[in-house]
């Protein structure tokens, strides 16, 4: 678990620990629950390494979970054009620490206030509470939006515009149940198709084209 991750899980953890010693005091059963409750927080949120590919043109999942959707679609935070979009879906057991998909420069960030439906409802990208995301690239502009679902509450940003970032490199969390979607040039070659499991920072979701 990496410090931010730890930060995040801090007061979740303290609750769940005292829950957990005052079951064992109360009655032993519900302490044992207590400790495993406390072990899937602990799993939820860990911090496995990740092998950030280095070959040149290659974008990264920003999320760890399934494909669900590929698609061109209107970007309506940054851009208002159409863009390609890679829509990932992160279960519980999935971590949920995301990463820059490029090598790139933070340039802009907001938060979209709304609702909190199922992260595999149709609508939830427009209507859900989210994080946009804005990474100026050398290749063109890359968006990242991170999607609260009905489980998830809370999205953690922890970076700031201005930043330079690495391909891989970790700026947020959603906590418990969600879905980021990657919008990227319509010149992309997209490398994943729906029903794909990914990694965030290790599978090459898309392709920049060459340089001339």
């Amino acid at each position: 678990m990496n410090h931010m991750a730890l930060k995040e899980a801090k007061y979740i953890l303290l609750i769940v620990l005292l829950f957990t010693l005052a079951g064992f005091v109360i009655y032993w059963p519900i302490g044992l629950f207590g400790v495993g409750v406390l072990l899937f927080v602990l799993y939820f949120f860990r911090d496995p390494q990740r092998e950030i590919p280095q070959e040149a043109g290659i974008i990264v999942s920003a999320a760890d979970g399934k494909v669900v959707r590929v698609d061109e679609t209107e970007e309506i935070y940054f851009s208002n054009k159409p863009m390609k979009r890679v829509a990932v879906f992160l279960s519980v057991f999935d971590v949920h620490i995301n990463r820059t998909p490029y090598e790139s420069k933070l340039i802009d960030n907001h938060h979209h206030a709304g609702e909190f439906l199922d992260a595999r409802d149709p609508q939830c990208d427009i209507k859900n509470e989210a994080f946009n995301w804005l990474f100026q690239t050398d290749r063109g502009n890359i968006v990242v939006r991170q999607i609260a679902g009905l489980i998830a509450r809370r999205i953690c940003p922890w970076k700031t515009p201005g930043a330079t970032m690495e391909r891989g490199e970790q700026f947020g969390m959603i906590k418990f149940g969600s879905r980021t979607d990657v919008f990227l040039p319509l010149d992309c070659e997209i490398c994943v198709k729906e029903g794909d499991r990914v990694k965030g920072g290790e599978s090459i979701i898309a392709r920049f084209p060459d340089k001339e």
